[in-house]
């Protein structure tokens, strides 16, 4: 498949018909903040519950799909999608128990399944979950196995959903043990021996499930063989925490507990399980640091942290006094932010140095070992495992590698190639660039262009720039079949590290916060007038994408600067900044945002970038497609279908604007190959067909 030789405007004939959108009705609801008065017209579509809402999904739909399934080449572009994402994935082994595990997908499975080898080396499947549910919507949502590797602790999270429930089973037999474990959530399982295991939920919500606010999160310990009901309550029932997790260490010695009330900042807990009735004892009692022990040796603790150190450190302390005034620093803080693990009886400190992975090898000295040569610039992860383990594995990949698995022989410092995916793209043909521009205020940004090898700077590739910016989260170099494909038909992919993320550590991320925040939406903005100054592409043929804080992004880049990008694709976006944290877990995300209540400034400033607050009459904003699912519980759709129902009332000149909403799906974990392609194909189609792009068969 190819782009044409010309970028024609298609014909009358190619024209999807003027679009009719679906009526939506506008209600009475005012708000006030402080002393301003604002309309909210469309707040019913919050009930995700209502006949109402659910026949303006489906009108909203309608029009889409009607017009996607005009766009004359889309069938072409799934064809190719489907045909280079069909290739076997094998995922790294490890062992539990008398067996060796590890995740294969035969190429198009909605699902990937867990396998399993006994010590003849006999392969087996031990769990498929494709058989979970007829259309692919239930998926595994993690796996656990008891010290002994006897039993097994599964959760499967139904329509993409954050609610999980968790499935106990014999792992020798394979036979279900008890009752199913519901309404769990942001949980993962901790066994505690093969007797039981730690996980966190909230109280079930009244109302909507999807939409309800969740913000005491308590853990739990469930032990094998009793009802639910009986779960004692370990932590949250007396202090109300948003998030709470709990750990136990690899030695059995030690739960550890987490308890925050936002996406940065912990208190952390240990409690000693050899001994009956022992305390629950606090290391960290506030939120001002990320705080995670990682390991331990008898009664010496190993704590990952950032406190007074923005780029994370290693100390050390003794259990029984632990507090940080005694902590000594292990693995000192760099100039690069770290992310470290343990295995195989060695540490493994992770950097990123401009957003690509360097990786230094420690033993439990302090001493560095080695720096591990890895296979290129790209990113690195991994090196986890038990202390016993002899081998270790790690992942590779780039903008331009599929991701391939190697196996690593911590005493020998040994790499060795364990899957290389068969994969139909010559990465020789394509190249990524680093480049450094300057944001708004003069800040450098560093961003990763790719591309085909011998690209025209003439102002006319169609370009899709790609951005985040939040969360502490860092966007590291990695393939996607999906970018493969549009990079294929002449395609520039573009990604900036925007302030906001994790890249260059707490300040880095402080800088895209609260009264911050408007940094993160100029360095994205920025990102787009570099790429149009260099003739990498102009206004007609570029795109701005961005997923859940990323769909904010996108939202308040395509208001603030309409006429700067051709087409807009917020995904599962936070768009009413002003009622975000009203739903499910949202209140947590303050420390990103702060929250319209919290002062009359805080308020202005937030409206002054809210999405859905900052459509305008008489201006011709971007061909937009929204995406979103319509069991999103962690970004609620009713924030998508807000921001649609306000532009397309609002848009002005002849650009689409559409609202893809997919059924039986949440924010996008668990999501089954064949809805994954059916996106991507369509996200393609809609911005390459407003881009007057045409892509057509190659030509023997």
């Amino acid at each position: 498949m190819a782009v044409s030789s010309a970028l024609a405007t298609f014909g009358q004939n190619q024209k999807p018909k003027t679009l009719t959108y679906p009526t939506t009705s506008k209600g009475e609801t005012v708000d006030v903040y402080f002393d301003t008065k604002l309309p909210d017209p469309y707040r019913w579509l919050e009930d995700d519950k209502s006949a109402e809402t659910g026949a303006w999904v489906k009108a909203q739909n309608e029009v889409t799909y009607d017009y996607l399934a005009q766009i004359p080449f889309r069938d072409l572009l799934k064809a190719r999608m489907e045909k280079l994402w069909n290739y076997e994935k094998i995922g790294a082994p490890f062992t539990e128990g008398d067996f060796t595990y590890y995740y294969k997908n035969n190429g198009l499975q909605n699902q990937s399944v867990l396998y399993r080898k006994d010590a003849k080396g006999t392969e087996t499947v031990f769990l498929d979950p494709n058989t979970f549910s007829k259309d692919g919507t239930t998926s595994l949502g993690g796996l656990n196995f008891s010290k002994d590797g006897s039993k097994v602790a599964y959760s499967i999270s139904e329509g993409g959903s954050d609610w999980r429930k968790v499935i106990i089973m014999d792992a020798v037999s394979q036979k279900i043990m008890e009752d199913t474990i519901v309404d769990v959530k942001f949980s993962g399982v901790s066994w505690k021996g093969n007797e039981g295991f730690y996980y966190s939920s909230y109280d079930k919500p009244k109302g909507s499930e999807l939409s309800a606010k969740t913000d005491q999160h308590k853990l739990y310990f469930h032990k094998v063989g009793t009802a639910q009901k009986v779960d004692k309550v370990i932590f949250g029932a007396d202090q109300k925490r948003r998030y709470v997790g709990g750990g136990v260490t690899e030695d059995d010695c030690f739960l550890v507990i987490t308890a925050a009330n936002s996406t940065y900042g912990n208190e952390l807990y240990i409690k000693d399980l050899t001994k009956p009735n022992s305390p629950i004892v606090t290391i960290v009692d506030n939120f001002k640091s990320d705080n995670s022990i990682i390991e331990n040796e008898g009664v010496k603790l190993f704590i990952e942290t950032d406190l007074n150190a923005p780029n994370k450190r290693i100390i050390t302390v003794d259990v029984n006094n632990p507090k940080p005034e005694n902590w000594k620093d292990f693995i000192a803080e760099t100039e690069n932010v770290l992310s470290p693990s343990t295995g195989g009886g060695y540490f493994f400190a992770n950097y990123m140095k401009d957003a690509v992975s360097v990786v230094k090898q420690y033993d439990y000295s302090g001493k560095l070992v080695r720096e591990i040569q890895l296979p290129g610039i790209g990113t690195a992860g991994g090196f986890g495992g038990k202390k016993k383990e002899k081998t270790l594995y790690y992942s590779f990949t780039n903008y331009v590698t599929p991701g391939s698995t190697f196996s690593y022989e911590p005493k020998a410092g040994t790499s060795a190639v364990y899957q290389k995916p068969k994969v139909d793209f010559n990465s020789e043909q394509y190249e990524s660039k680093q480049v450094f521009y300057t944001s708004k205020d003069g800040t450098k940004i560093p961003m990763i262009i790719t591309h085909k090898k011998g690209l025209k700077l003439d102002g006319t590739n169609p370009t899709m720039l790609y951005g985040y910016g939040g969360f502490n989260v860092s966007l590291t170099p990695s393939f996607s079949i999906a970018n493969a494909v549009w990079m294929e038909n002449g395609g520039v992919y573009a990604v900036p590290n925007l302030r906001g993320g994790g890249e260059y550590g707490k300040k880095w991320h402080d800088a895209g916060t609260k009264m911050q925040k408007q940094n993160v939406f100029d360095d994205f903005i920025a990102a787009a007038e570099y790429l149009i100054a260099q003739k990498y592409t102009a206004p007609q043929y570029l795109a701005i994408r961005g997923g859940s804080n990323g769909g904010l992004l996108v939202g308040a880049t395509m208001t603030q600067r309409p006429e700067l990008m051709k087409v807009a694709l917020p995904a599962v976006g936070v768009m009413d900044m002003l009622r975000y944290h009203t739903f499910t877990a949202g209140a947590g995300w303050a420390y990103d945002y702060g929250t319209a209540q919290d002062s009359k400034e805080m308020f202005a400033y937030i409206k002054g970038y809210s999405p859905v607050h900052n459509i305008q009459k008489g201006i011709q904003y971007p061909a937009t497609m929204v995406t979103t699912g319509d069991h999103d519980d962690r970004v609620v759709p009713a924030h998508s279908f807000k921001f649609a129902a306000e532009l397309q009332q609002k848009q002005t000149g002849t650009n689409p604007v559409l609202i893809r909403i997919d059924i039986n799906a949440g924010h996008g974990a668990g999501k089954s190959v064949a809805a994954t392609i059916q996106e991507n194909v369509d996200i393609q189609a809609f911005t390459l067909f407003n881009m007057g792009v045409v892509l057509l068969p190659e030509l023997d």
